[in-house]
């Protein structure tokens, strides 16, 4: 007898039900979110049958989390069922809409029992390959946070300090490089700003780190501080610089957690077997080639077919058809990081692989807009990174793109 396991999972507690192979209830019990309630899981699943040989499948509305965590350290398939679709099988066993806890388990436990095989369990990912994930994202999300924080401040500088903002408009990372953070740290007003001399401007880079060129960048300053600009009432300027302080802090916790998760992000990634093969690829560095890593994971069976792996990221179209009407799309439905991470890769590729650049400008040639010329090269590097993976092969330019008509000299721009 075949058995099912469903959990509706809650924030302090979850309940389960158990069902058989002809949706018999079997058991059902209410569990703590704690080492006693997963015991008693693990004793209920026992009572039902669960040995080392036959391990009872898990159905659950999450992916995250530590009831998660050890039901995958037990080595069963724990089935991640989104909460739409749950809500959508809801709808099969009644037409009231009631909702319950109890049933919510039930239903869960019934997706397993009638269709299994449509959904796909939690991959087996090696703890290192986890590991790398947790950082990996968590680096992405601090990114993003920093870039949040960053505009924060360029539109409130903007309001009342847009000399500082002329200043470091050439610096590649503008406010987020440490010589605006540290300038406008100590001078937060353009009458600070102002009063600033050259000695002090010095100071204030080289404790940002400057080591070349120190005289000239001081000078550069001080004129853009003592440039006429507009300027609020002084009290005004004066809360619009401790507002400008606050927002700056969050910007510099935002900059030190990039830095910390970026580093801690390589150190990881270079002790994975996969990092050679995924850096070997063009336009794929430490953090990216990490990002790559971190949504596709490194279980081998994860992903049966290159294409499977290309609807998941999302650059393979969707096609919609009916009766007559046939529409190829972009799909919409698709990993967000891994897509986003795809566009840097495809976009760096252009001018490190003669190949991806042709590739790009084929399709730009046949009417193609930058943006879908672009998804469709991540596409076909996605398609060489799963075979690479599987076969354990360095990427090779000539075998990727053999049918392609190469540029002869490196491109130098995108």
């Amino acid at each position: 007898m075949k058995v099912f396991c469903g959990v509706d999972w809650a924030e302090d507690h979850h309940d389960v039900v158990l069902v058989d192979d002809t949706g018999t209830l079997l058991a059902r019990c209410r569990i703590g979110d704690d080492a006693e309630g997963l015991q008693h899981l693990l004793q209920v699943l026992a009572d039902q049958g669960d040995d080392p040989d036959h391990l009872i499948p898990v159905a659950i509305e999450t992916s995250r989390g530590l009831l998660v965590a050890c039901l995958r350290a037990t080595g069963r398939l724990v089935f991640p069922i989104n909460p739409l679709a749950a809500a959508r099988y809801r709808d099969r066993y009644s037409v009231a809409r009631k909702k319950s806890d109890h049933g919510d388990a039930m239903v869960l436990a019934n997706i397993l029992r009638t269709d299994l095989a449509a959904h796909r369990p939690l991959p087996a990912d090696s703890e290192l390959g986890q590991a790398i994930a947790v950082l990996a994202r968590a680096q992405q999300d601090a990114v993003w946070d920093r870039t949040q924080a960053g505009n924060k401040l360029r539109s409130h500088l903007r309001g009342y300090f847009p000399g500082l903002l002329s200043a470091v408009s050439h610096m590649r990372e503008g406010l987020c490089t440490a010589t605006a953070r540290t300038v406008l740290a100590a001078a937060p007003t353009p009458a600070d700003a102002a009063r600033l001399t050259r000695t002090q401007l010095k100071s204030l880079l080289k404790k940002a780190g400057r080591r070349r060129d120190v005289d000239s960048a001081a000078e550069a300053l001080r004129e853009a501080f003592r440039r006429e600009q507009m300027h609020q009432p002084p009290l005004v300027e004066e809360a619009m610089g401790r507002q400008a302080l606050a927002l700056l802090r969050q910007l510099e916790a935002a900059c030190i957690s990039c830095d910390e998760l970026a580093e801690a992000v390589e150190t990881s990634f270079r002790q994975h077997p996969d990092a050679a093969i995924i850096t070997s690829f063009p336009g794929l560095g430490t953090l990216t080639g990490a990002r790559i890593l971190a949504e596709m994971g490194d279980d081998r069976t994860r992903f049966a077919s290159a294409a499977s792996l290309k609807a998941y990221a999302g650059s393979a179209p969707v096609t919609r058809a009916s009766g007559k009407t046939r529409a190829v799309l972009a799909r919409k439905v698709k990993n967000q990081r891994l897509a986003a991470v795809g566009y840097v890769w495809a976009f760096s590729a252009l001018t490190k692989s003669p190949g991806a650049r042709a590739h790009y400008d084929r399709r730009r040639a046949t009417g193609e807009r930058h943006t879908a010329a672009q998804r469709n090269l991540f596409n076909r590097m996605l398609g060489c990174l799963h075979h690479c993976l599987s076969h354990q092969l360095p990427f090779d330019e000539a075998t990727a793109f053999a049918n392609s008509p190469q540029t002869t000299q490196m491109p130098t721009a995108a």
